[in-house]
C-alpha cells in the first residue's frame, strides 16, 4: 500500500522506512535500470506531498547528466557537470538542499513552479551514475529527515542499477 508521507500516522522518518522496504520489492530480482528507476520516480511520486517534479538525470558517456524516468511536466534534457543544481550535486559527489531556487546562482529552471529542490547523487563504487532530483512548488520544503532519508534511498536504489 502506498502513502502520501504526511498522511500515515507513523513518524516522517518511520514512514521513509516503510518506503524504502516498499523499494526493495519492486526493485528485487530486477536488473532492468529504466524499469527500476521509473519505479522508483513512481514510487516517490506517491509518497512526497507537496512535489511538482522527481525524477532521475543519468550520467552519459560525454559527461552530460541526460533526463531519465521521471514524474511531473517534460524537463530539461541535458545538463552539463557543474551547472544547476542537478550538476553541481553530481560534480561534487554530495546532496544540495535549496530551500529557494532563485537564489542559487546558476539554477536551471525547468518548471517556473518549483521554488525549492532536492538533488542527491547516485553514486556506486565511488562512482557517479546520475542524480535524484526533486522539485517542490514551495519554498524550503526539505528538511534533513528528508535529506538523511533519500540519501538512504538512493543508496539502496543504486545496489539495483
Amino acid at each position: 500500500m502506498l502513502f502520501k508521507v504526511e498522511s500515515y500516522s507513523k513518524s516522517k522518518e518511520e514512514n521513509y522506512f516503510l518506503l524504502i522496504k516498499q523499494l526493495r520489492s519492486l526493485l528485487e530480482g530486477e536488473t532492468n535500470q529504466v524499469a527500476n528507476l521509473s519505479n522508483a520516480s513512481a514510487l516517490l511520486n506517491q509518497f512526497l506531498d507537496r512535489i511538482n517534479w522527481v525524477g532521475f538525470y543519468i550520467l552519459d558517456d560525454n559527461g552530460e547528466l541526460v533526463l531519465g524516468p521521471f514524474q511531473g511536466l517534460p524537463a530539461c534534457v541535458r545538463i552539463p557537470l557543474g551547472k544547476g543544481v542537478c550538476g553541481t550535486a553530481a560534480e561534487s559527489m554530495a546532496t544540495i538542499r535549496v530551500p529557494d531556487v532563485h537564489q542559487f546562482p546558476g539554477h536551471i529552471a525547468c518548471d517556473a513552479a518549483s521554488r525549492s529542490e532536492i538533488v542527491v547523487p547516485i553514486l556506486k563504487d565511488g562512482e557517479v551514475l546520475g542524480v535524484l532530483d526533486i522539485d517542490s512548488p514551495e519554498l524550503n520544503r526539505f528538511d534533513d529527515t528528508d535529506e538523511k532519508m533519500l540519501e538512504e534511498f538512493v543508496k539502496v536504489l543504486s545496489q539495483y542499477l
